[in-house]
């Protein structure tokens, strides 16, 4: 089963909350196969609006495919409270035949 069309997206929360209804409506509209919710908050350093920020988030790691990935952009997008959510996609270089084909037919 190839790698090649297999992804891992990356988005990061403001609530606990939010990143679980993020990852519920993902699964449940089969653009994802599979969501990682950590349960423990990351802080995040970053730049916005000028300044320099700190925030606790909640990342979420969405594996699917680089069909699918509009559709769960457009989910991210929708259902995040962020004005410029992370929507980050990471290819998939390898993985097991079995976790992949599992991974594909979970999108269809």
């Amino acid at each position: 089963m190839p790698a090649a069309d297999k992804i891992i997206v990356l988005t990061n929360c403001g609530s606990k909350k939010e990143a679980r209804r993020i990852a519920r409506v993902l699964v449940e509209k089969r653009l994802a196969a599979c969501v990682n919710a950590p349960a423990a908050a990351v802080e995040s350093i970053y730049r916005w609006k000028g300044k320099v920020e700190t925030a606790k988030e909640f990342p979420l790691l969405i594996k699917t495919t680089r069909a699918r990935f509009p559709a769960v952009e457009r989910a991210i997008r929708e259902l995040h409270s962020y004005d410029v959510p992370e929507i980050i996609a990471v290819p998939i270089a390898a993985g097991s035949a079995d976790y992949l084909r599992w991974l594909a037919g979970s999108v269809k």
